[in-house]
């Protein structure tokens, strides 16, 4: 008997165990997932605590965050309807302030994430130098303040590995498409340019986990900010609870998932 969610597992393992070392394997992924969801509650507790919001990415926290949400899958016709903005190298993409039922809506990372997985996508993962100029392209031209992508550091149980060390240099990771980031001390090869912005909240090179040193919340997710540090349209990372626009991409993986469950569907 087939088992739509027992094919779903394997299909995401076989994805993120191919042969490339750029490659997460499945359960670090699980893992990371996972942590995120904890964190956002941990994040909500140190912001209950202080009694207000800290504006470390130009943005107060989440109130929608409830600590105990997971990952989503895909909704067959969200997917077929999904919105088609643009197109690039085969994948399209969206922004979700230019959609209508998301225009006023600025999610946490998780839920940013899940609002691009309902449609077979997930939050953009910036793998090429071409890719981040459409990117700063798009928030210049939109004139946003910030967007998330799914970026996300590997700072938990079984992040413990000598390849990912220091974490704060060598942890990051898209976790939308499980490809690891270069270190982020170094400009990335064949970019020209560091997309991690030089200055922040302390006015130190970024990544540099500063909310930590305020209430105790880890910088784990990874955003991109208009200027918001007088430092250009750059990389930083985030508390995970902040609330932000989000760029979905789509998902081949759960492009598969919806296609093989639902053998007349047109995507």
């Amino acid at each position: 008997m087939f088992r739509p969610m027992l094919f779903f597992t394997l299909m995401l393992a076989v994805t993120l165990v191919t042969c490339r070392p750029d490659k997460l394997d499945a359960d670090l992924k699980a893992a990371m997932e996972a942590k995120a969801a904890m964190e956002a509650k941990a994040a909500m507790e140190a912001k209950a605590a202080m009694g207000k919001s800290v504006e470390v990415s130009g943005k107060g926290g989440s109130d929608i965050n409830d600590g105990g949400r997971l990952l989503s899958l895909p909704e067959a016709d969200a997917c077929a309807q999904r919105p088609k903005q643009w197109e690039r190298n085969g994948h399209w993409y969206f922004l979700s302030t230019n959609v209508s039922a998301y225009k006023d809506i600025k999610s946490d990372w998780l839920d940013a994430r899940n609002l691009c997985r309902k449609h077979c996508m997930d939050a953009i993962s910036i793998e090429t130098v071409e890719e981040n100029d459409m990117v700063l392209d798009i928030l210049e031209k939109q004139k946003l303040p910030y967007i998330w992508t799914s970026g996300r550091l590997c700072n938990f149980k079984g992040c413990d590995r000598e390849d990912l060390q220091p974490v704060l240099i060598n942890g990051w990771f898209w976790s939308g498409s499980g490809v690891k980031l270069a270190k982020t001390n170094e400009t990335p090869a064949g970019w020209g340019y560091q997309p991690w912005s030089a200055t922040g909240h302390f006015k130190r090179p970024q990544p540099d986990n500063a909310e930590f040193e305020i209430n105790e919340t880890k910088e784990s997710c990874l955003g991109v900010l208009n200027n918001v540090y007088k430092d250009g349209i750059k990389w930083h990372d985030i508390g995970c609870y902040h609330t932000k626009a989000v760029i979905c991409e789509d998902s081949p993986p759960l492009l598969q998932y919806i296609a093989a469950t639902n053998p007349n569907i047109k995507l």
